[in-house]
């Protein structure tokens, strides 16, 4: 899969004034741990979908300077010891993550970083702008599609997406997440993605009427004749128009498609457009849909049983409408010393920003008899789990006395390595694999957990020794400032 070429200066400026402070101080060699990870579900769901791996690995395994970049930094005043220090920069470290499409919740660790500091810092700024993006999008795109359920839906929101990147990997994230295909056709030719498409308004005004564009179009276009029947009229004009068309078609064995909705009450205008079609003798023409929609106003759809067969969905899910940003974070939790592993923790004025300390370890628990998730659990890196048939001690780690025990479980590992000493380890998987298997984890988690409002909340928990290091160090640094 080709993906778009990385820059090394796709960082903020602090990364680099911070590693030339370690290279002149001799510290560019200290081994730092990062994890990556997000605080609070968007859109209120009860689950984000990952997303952004391929292009994050890509931009790891291809970062370096050229020599345009040195020059500009020279500009900016950094040394000439930090510029021969980049001259043959490469990221050479390991990198965990979950797989791509995997169903992920707050405070746990998608990715982690272990590498020099220098290098580890460097691209935190562009590991973020990929997952922060990617995610997004898809996690808007699986909401939409657990509502549409088996209807196909289509992407269309190329000409609204924030710059051509975000459109590109919009579709991606969102085919990932469950739609059928996009109208960007250079999503298609690099993703390998389906690529749908009808005609315009334009199309139609350009002709001297109607039913003369439908012709020209429906001849020219034999394969994929969909009709966009609202120029002017949609029961009265658009539909009939269709309707002719598809009759002369027909005596060539020649058949229409579809026919596209772009306006008025959808609901109305498609069961009535069926009724249209249907005694006209056109069951098979099938009927899209599109104008702003979302998970909201396609559950109303459904609701009133619109006769709509495809959803096409713009607008509202390459910008992901109604939430700017998944405020995912970067953060230190741990330096190796002398091969030795210390746990590092960021404690805040506010408790929900405190950092988990340490590598860690992350498991999904699941229910071996209804083969359903019952929490995610985090446990120190050096710790081992339970073994298989003893009990689980599972609490809520904000509230420790909600707590419960398993019993017979299975746990399943969700960091994997995909870099190795700076080279790729991990198999890079088909869309329509990651695709899938994107659908096959999220049949693990009950319906309350997925439901559009109010979900259920899924917890990630704490080992009791992770959660003793957290109190301990955060009781730590509170004597420790307090003295």
């Amino acid at each position: 899969m080709k993906t778009e070429t990385s820059s090394a200066l796709h960082t903020d400026l602090y990364q680099l004034t911070m590693m030339q402070t370690y290279v002149n101080r001799g510290l560019q060699d200290k081994i730092a741990v990062f994890d990556m990870f997000f605080r609070k579900l968007p859109f209120g769901n009860g689950y984000a979908i990952y997303a952004g791996l391929e292009q994050i690995i890509s931009h790891l395994t291809g970062l370096k300077f050229n020599e345009d970049d040195l020059k500009y930094l020279e500009t900016l005043g950094f040394n000439s010891v930090f510029i021969d220090f980049l001259k043959d920069f490469r990221f050479s470290g390991d990198v965990y993550s979950m797989h791509e499409g995997e169903v992920i919740f707050p405070n746990e660790p998608v990715l982690t970083v272990e590498a020099r500091i220098v290098e580890a810092l460097l691209i935190e700024t562009a590991l973020l702008n990929i997952f922060n993006h990617e995610t997004l999008i898809a996690t808007k795109a699986s909401r939409i599609k657990q509502v549409v359920v088996d209807k196909k839906l289509a992407e269309f929101g190329a000409r609204r997406g924030h710059g051509l990147g975000a459109s590109l990997y919009g579709a991606r994230a969102a085919y990932i997440a469950g739609f059928d295909g996009t109208s960007l056709v250079e999503a298609g030719k690099q993703f390998a993605i389906p690529v749908v498409g009808t005609m315009s308004h334009a199309f139609v005004q350009s002709f001297e009427n109607e039913i003369s564009a439908f012709r020209a179009y429906a001849e020219e276009n034999i394969g994929n004749i969909i009709l966009l029947v609202d120029t002017y009229n949609t029961l009265k004009s658009g539909v009939p128009n269709a309707i002719k068309v598809a009759k002369e078609l027909k005596k060539r064995n020649i058949p229409v498609d579809g026919i596209r909705l772009d306006s008025g009450d959808l609901a109305y205008l498609s069961k009535q457009a069926r009724l249209m079609l249907d005694e006209s003798g056109f069951p098979d023409i099938k009927i899209v849909a599109s104008s702003d929609l979302d998970e909201y106003v396609i559950s109303e759809l459904e609701m009133q049983n619109a006769a709509i067969d495809i959803y096409a969905v713009g607008t509202r899910v390459i910008t992901a409408y109604d939430q700017p940003s998944l405020g995912g974070v970067y953060k230190l939790v741990e330096v190796i010393e002398q091969n030795e592993r210390i746990p590092k923790i960021k404690v805040s004025d506010n408790p929900e920003k405190n950092v988990l300390p340490g590598r860690k370890s992350l498991y999904r628990i699941i229910n071996r008899k209804t083969k359903k998730a019952e929490a995610d659990y985090l446990a120190r890196y050096e710790e081992k789990l339970p073994q298989v048939g003893k009990d689980l001690l599972l609490f809520d780690p904000v509230t420790p006395s909600k707590k419960k025990i398993v019993k017979d479980y299975e746990a399943i590992e969700l960091q994997h390595k995909v870099i190795s000493g700076g080279e790729r380890c991990y198999p890079s998987p088909d869309i329509k694999q990651i695709r899938s298997y994107r659908q096959k984890t999220l049949d693990l988690f009950w319906e309350e957990h997925k439901r559009k409002s109010n979900p259920q909340e899924y917890y990630v928990d704490l080992s009791l020794d992770l959660w003793q290091l957290k109190n301990k160090m955060i009781e730590e640094k509170r004597l420790e400032y307090n003295s």
